[in-house]
């Protein structure tokens, strides 16, 4: 007896990876709609609730999810404008004159500007990775390693947002947007100013993450708090759950603290040093949590690579840009003029990656596809019987009630030869 009703999806398989990737990239049928294909997930990380909703339904979902995280940005604003705040503490004497008091405390006024505001700020930004992946959740994703992927995105533009631009445009943000709006060819030498201006504050944020970022990550706090809380009001699961590398946390932070590393690199070489001990420490930690702690729960086969690339194209476009800035306000017109082919040809290359790589990470080629098939031919290996497929891709709704589950193995149903 079945537990649910089945799905309006199919999972076919073909004897040959060249019949399999022909068939995902053609249209098979003169609506579009009416017969969508694509490459199927593995089954460890294919999420069954989503492969019922209808492809036409999956471009208001992607609406509903980018407005939840825009609003989720704008009103986070007030948290960081907040926190800018206490950086700047001559304002906050101004308008609360008994705030004064902090000062006759010897060293007090300093950790209270340096690094109170970072703290305050990591500790709000240690939930949003987990708020994203909920929101992306919904978006309508068949695999986990989709979801991820949008929610790494969601969480570096939001921390491009919130935390370096806000950062750097605290105090008159509105004024400096509308002084932008109306003289686009001050932006260089704005942001450069503006950049100039926080850099003590960017240091204390580098090390404050440093410190507690890695410190949370090796304690594992946030995952040993909910299996507490699960504990007592769930119960404790038979079957244990393998936690897989958490991509849309790290990456994020990690592309923020690079962007950060080349904005500064030329207005203050200081922090350089500071990002390479962050670099070294981090590397230490994930090494030991990649090894003992997270499991290999599904294989993206190298999608996050387009991902990181972006991100670091906004970054050296940013320093660049940046660099124009910070030489027009030393008055050095020559070297700022001699700046603008970098960025000119920053984003040629850029172009030239798209049209040279990205296609590599969006299709399969199907010359690859041969070559496999030849040689599963040479080795007369059978990759994956039909009655394994079957099985594989059974929903567990759609076993038969009593039937033990699946084996949680995470090797890849069709051996990756590429």
């Amino acid at each position: 007896m079945l537990k649910q009703k089945e799905l309006p999806v199919a999972f076919v398989s073909f004897k040959s990876r060249l019949e399999a990737a022909q068939a995902a990239e053609t249209q098979q049928h003169v609506n579009p709609l009416s017969l969508v294909t694509r490459y199927a997930p593995e089954p460890t990380e294919t999420i069954w609730s989503n492969l019922a909703i209808p492809f036409y339904r999956l471009a208001a979902y992607k609406l509903g999810v980018f407005i939840a995280a825009f609003l989720l940005t704008v009103f986070f604003t007030i948290p960081v404008t907040a926190v800018q705040g206490i950086v700047q503490f001559e304002k906050i004497e101004k308008w609360f004159p008994p705030a004064r008091a902090v000062q006759l405390i010897p060293g007090l006024s300093s950790v209270v500007t340096g690094y109170l505001p970072s703290m305050i700020l990591n500790g709000f930004i240690y939930l949003i990775p987990f708020a994203m992946l909920g929101m992306a959740s919904f978006e309508g994703c068949i695999s986990k390693s989709q979801t991820e992927i949008k929610a790494c995105n969601m969480v570096f533009y939001f921390l491009l947002g919130n935390v370096f631009f806000l950062s750097i445009l605290s105090g008159s943000l509105l004024h400096q947007i509308g002084e932008s709006f109306t003289h686009p060819k001050d932006i260089p030498s704005r942001l450069a100013s503006a950049v100039s201006a926080q850099s003590d504050f960017f240091i204390t944020y580098i090390l404050t993450n440093g410190m507690s970022g890695f410190s949370f990550e090796v304690l594992q706090f946030g995952l040993l708090t909910w299996h507490f809380l699960k504990a007592h009001t769930v119960g404790h699961s038979d079957e244990p759950y393998l936690y897989g590398f958490p991509y849309y946390r790290v990456v994020p932070i990690a592309s923020l603290a690079v962007l950060i590393g080349m904005v500064y690199a030329v207005v203050s070489p200081l922090l350089l040093p500071i990002l390479v001990i962050y670099f070294l420490l981090g590397y230490a930690v994930f090494i030991n949590q990649m090894e003992d702690v997270y499991e290999i729960t599904y294989d993206t086969c190298g999608q996050y690579w387009p991902t990181i690339h972006h991100y670091i194209f906004l970054s050296v476009t940013l320093m660049q840009t940046t660099m124009i800035g910070l030489f027009g306000l030393k008055s050095k017109p020559g070297a700022s003029f001699a700046t603008i082919p970098l960025l000119v040809l920053n984003i040629m290359f850029n172009e030239y990656c798209k049209v040279r790589f990205l296609p590599t990470f969006q299709c399969r080629p199907i010359q690859i596809c041969k070559d496999n098939d030849d040689l599963d031919k040479t080795e007369r290996e059978a990759e994956c019987s039909s009655e394994h497929a079957v099985r594989a891709y059974t929903p567990p709704w759609m076993r038969p009630t009593g039937s033990s589950p699946e084996s949680s193995s995470v090797q890849p149903l069709v051996r990756c030869l590429l």
